[in-house]
């Protein structure tokens, strides 16, 4: 995993938060921000973060993917087509 780079302490930040956000704008990287000398949080411009947010959950459905193959592959259908449309309705369309 990269690490940031960019570690400032919070109370900079605070102070000078028009400079961070120009450079965050700009660079596309994260920031951590410590307290106390502790990382705390860490800050990226919307940009980045969407695209970053959009990955991770593109990997997240090739895992499901991955894993609803393997499941076939190794002879543990999900059931019958009926089975599986009764499991999605209950799940994504609420009850009255």
């Amino acid at each position: 995993m990269t690490q940031p780079t960019a570690i400032k302490p919070l109370t900079d930040f605070l102070r000078n938060f028009k400079a961070y956000i120009g450079r965050l704008k700009s660079s596309g990287e994260a920031e951590v921000l410590t307290v106390n000398g502790k990382a705390s949080i860490v800050v990226q411009d919307a940009k980045s973060y969407y695209a970053l947010y959009e990955l991770a959950e593109r990997a997240r459905q090739d895992e499901r993917l991955r894993l609803a193959i393997q499941s076939v592959i190794d002879g543990k259908p999900a059931g019958s087509a009926g089975e599986v449309f009764i499991r999605l309705r209950n799940k994504h369309i609420p009850s009255s």
